[in-house]
């Protein structure tokens, strides 16, 4: 019995070494040396500030940026509580939302006619989704191009640059990262106005 005893200490020791310590240095040295930027939380910085994450959605309010998508998380984009709405897609309570939400979009641009891409009305399933489909993106030029007095065409030409495709053209959908379009955007207004 004592040497089942000592032997298992052994393993347990060994185990805890190896899975505990040398396994998460050994991962983490390769992360960071093939994929530092990724490795770090895919910081997005601004003058030598960070400003956001490239993976971590942030709520714009003003009418002079693109929107995110809705986040269900308390308070919005909240890293620390990831989490659905959980309301039934057919309930009452989504209904709610969705029409709550409709309305917001259509008091902040109220010329606008065109149909509300799904993405601007819904939360992602982590409430903290970085990214909305292109059509998200055009259909908030025209308040934003209002709101910066810029040519609509400008826009849609710096929201077709900042355009992500498909992975290897099959795998995902066109999406634009927020963050980085609301910093293209300033860029592009600066340089407007000299």
């Amino acid at each position: 019995m004592r040497t089942l005893i000592r032997q298992s200490l052994i393993v347990f020791g060994v185990m805890t070494v190896l899975t505990g310590l040398i396994y998460p240095l050994v991962v983490t040295g390769i992360a960071q040396a093939l994929f530092p930027w990724q490795a770090n939380g895919s910081i997005i910085e601004r003058g030598g500030k960070a400003v956001g994450s490239a993976l971590i959605g942030q709520e714009f309010v003003s009418k002079d940026y693109f929107w995110s998508r809705p986040s269900a998380t308390t308070p919005p984009y909240n890293a620390a509580s990831s989490t659905g709405s959980n309301l039934a897609p057919t309930g009452k309570a989504e209904e709610d939302l969705v029409t709550k939400r409709a309305q917001e979009l259509k008091s902040a641009d109220p010329l606008h006619r065109g149909a509300i891409p799904v993405d601007l009305l819904t939360a992602s399933g982590s409430g903290l989704d970085p990214d909305i489909s292109p059509a998200a993106a055009y259909y908030q030029v025209p308040r934003v191009a209002a709101a910066r007095d810029i040519p609509t065409g400008r826009l849609d030409a710096l929201v077709e640059h900042m355009t992500k495709q498909r992975f290897l053209g099959v795998i995902g959908e066109p999406r634009v990262n927020v963050v980085e379009l609301n910093l293209a955007l300033d860029r592009v207004d600066r340089h407007a106005g000299t």
